[in-house]
């Protein structure tokens, strides 16, 4: 399912990309840094404003404790350049979604949930759902040359979450469902961008 997923996006981004002014590949290096590879396209559509199209995806087990990180996300964002695109500041409004199973993490309180305390509860428990929701970002790109540049964002928003919980053991058994709402970060990008003319 989520092969045909795939293909049927590219197939219908790809004559997007064909005619678009500009067109940039590139990839987040903080997400890489969490063993998660992760590819965006960004595509020209006027002098001023790009469509980014981000995806990542993790489904890498590094720990015996049974300690999860896999994840995969979509994130289209459109952007408005303040001057020119590809060079300088930007505005992006994203949408996001995408599915989980993490647990055994401490992570820092970056956000806050509420119906259920995630975050908190992550060292002591699994959880595994969806989640769907958007945001607005702020970001710069810097031009390195002729095909390079990097790019910094920060963005923040909301998802509501579908979850299952379990016990951090493995094969632990279920503890409950429901549903959780987060705002916080949802976006956050150090990327090195390569142009194609």
């Amino acid at each position: 399912m989520k092969k045909r997923i795939i293909i049927s996006l590219v197939a219908l981004l790809m004559p997007c990309a064909l005619f678009a002014q500009k067109v940039a590949l590139k990839t987040n290096l903080p997400h890489l840094a969490t063993v998660t590879p992760n590819l965006a396209l960004e595509i020209g559509l006027g002098s001023r404003t790009t469509l980014d199209l981000y995806g990542a995806f993790n489904n890498f087990t590094l720990m015996k404790d049974n300690t999860k990180w896999h994840h995969w996300l979509a994130q289209p964002e459109l952007r408005f350049w303040t001057c020119e695109k590809f060079d300088g500041f930007f505005f992006g409004v994203h949408a996001m979604g995408g599915q989980f199973n993490i647990g055994g993490l401490k992570l820092p309180p970056l956000a806050y949930t509420w119906g259920e305390k995630m975050i908190e509860n992550l060292p002591n428990f699994r959880y595994q759902g969806w989640y769907l929701g958007g945001g607005i970002s702020v970001g710069y790109q810097w031009v390195l040359s002729n095909h390079w540049n990097f790019e910094a964002s920060l963005g923040g928003g909301y998802n509501h979450i579908w979850f299952e919980k379990f016990d951090k053991e493995k094969c632990g058994p279920k503890c409950g469902e429901g549903d959780a709402n987060y705002l916080g970060i949802t976006k956050a990008t150090l990327s090195l961008v390569y142009l194609f003319d």
